[in-house]
């Protein structure tokens, strides 16, 4: 069906009234479409401005319905002081979600170095546009993709050898000194943050761009679209602005499923994370058929020993709790020969039942972030480093045993 629409973009003479005229122009831009307005507010993810603009269209306009640029689990992050009371840390270690949570917490802290040299907590606006609304009683549409979908299908969408790239960089951000300069504050009024840091990833990893920024203007546009009402104000990421406007006269919503749903492992990668068990436990079994059941003996302890040191001494340098150091050592040798779980995951659960995290750690967790010293102090982080690093060991044992093992079938 062909769409009739045009748009208008915002200038100094302002779509709104007299008192709107100091708005910026390519802040605010509204779309004609099929007898409907769409009044599409740019922000910046960590602007007081925009704070203040996003207060300033919703009460001036007084729209059926109020859309922003967040998910449920987001919302429910920015709009309740007590959330990390219901945050069941072992669950997400059960359900494998430890990663994206990782994730969602490197991008949060990138996003508050910035804001806390601006002195606004990032998502304010968002936030603010969902107060204003509720005090207006004008109904709210949640219009962004689920948040652990969008991380999921951004690590799937990255190469094996790019995923290293991916987490060195989000590594380096943590830690990276952010001066706010003139020109950085004129930046900072184009694009959010999240679209900026994204767009520098975006030159190396262009799928990041396609899933992060791309899939997400369609999930808005469409989701824009069926919000109730004759006037809506959709308040996102300036980033997006453009691509939301592009989609919006466009019918995307055959590929609503396709871009909101997590995509399977291959049948290829699957039949690969069995292939390495079975030739280390295929090559154990011939060598003890062909060399004798002490030689096959041998080679098993020395798998034990190649996986489980590393795996505990990156839970040692982590300064685990010593049942998580043990753990590791007798972790790794078992999930090395399985793709169902790593030892990440093992020494990840154990950690975080014998030392749990409490609510102010949580609190905390994003300054505590970008000092080096915090990820041994702050329980929290030092679940992540239970995670990462006696996973990292077990890999580095599973190639070193594994090469052993494989040049024991046919020497001496």
């Amino acid at each position: 069906m062909t769409r009739s629409c045009f748009f208008i973009f915002s200038t100094k003479k302002n779509f709104m009234t007299e008192s709107t005229t100091h708005l910026e122009a390519g802040d605010v831009h509204v779309v004609e479409l099929d007898g409907r307005q769409f009044i599409l507010v740019g922000t910046a993810h960590v602007s007081r401005e925009s704070v203040n603009l996003v207060h300033e269209v919703i009460d001036k306009e007084n729209p059926d319905c109020v859309c922003v640029e967040l998910d449920a689990k987001r919302y429910e992050s920015l709009s309740s002081k007590k959330r990390w009371k219901s945050l069941d840390i072992k669950h997400l270690i059960r359900t494998k979600q430890l990663s994206t949570l990782m994730m969602n917490l490197v991008l949060a802290s990138y996003q508050k170095k910035l804001g806390d040299k601006l002195g606004v907590m990032p998502g304010s606006e968002l936030l603010e546009a969902t107060v204003t609304a509720d005090s207006k009683n004008i109904p709210i549409e949640l219009c962004d993709r689920d948040v652990r979908v969008t991380m999921r299908r951004a690590w799937k969408s990255t190469s094996f050898f790019k995923k290293g790239y991916l987490v060195a960089s989000l590594v380096a951000s943590l830690f990276e000194e952010t001066e706010i300069t003139e020109e950085k504050l004129n930046e900072l009024k184009e694009t959010d943050v999240l679209s900026e840091l994204m767009a520098e990833l975006g030159q190396s990893l262009p799928e990041l761009k396609t899933v992060l920024i791309d899939e997400r203007d369609t999930f808005l546009a469409e989701k824009i679209k069926h919000a109730p009402g004759q006037k809506i104000v959709a308040v996102v990421g300036a980033g997006h602005i453009e691509g939301v406007k592009k989609a919006l006269h466009e019918d995307r919503s055959d590929r609503m499923e396709e871009i909101n749903t997590i995509p399977p492992i291959s049948k290829a990668w699957k039949a690969a994370g069995w292939l390495i068990p079975l030739v280390i436990i295929g090559s154990i079994l011939f060598i003890g058929f062909t060399k004798g059941v002490d030689v096959a003996g041998d080679n098993l302890i020395y798998w034990i020993l190649a996986n489980g040191i590393p795996s505990s001494l990156g839970a040692l340098i982590g300064l685990a709790h010593p049942a998580t150091i043990i753990s590791a050592f007798i972790a790794a040798p078992i999930t090395s020969l399985t793709p169902v779980i790593g030892a990440g995951y093992v020494c990840a659960f154990i950690q975080a039942m014998m030392q749990p995290p409490v609510v102010h750690e949580f609190e905390t967790v994003l300054e505590d972030m970008s000092k080096l010293r915090c990820w041994w102090s702050n329980k929290l982080l030092k679940v992540f480093l239970a995670f990462m690093l006696p996973g990292f060991g077990s890999m580095i044992g599973t190639w070193v045993g594994g090469l052993e093992i494989l040049s024991n079938l046919t020497g001496p």
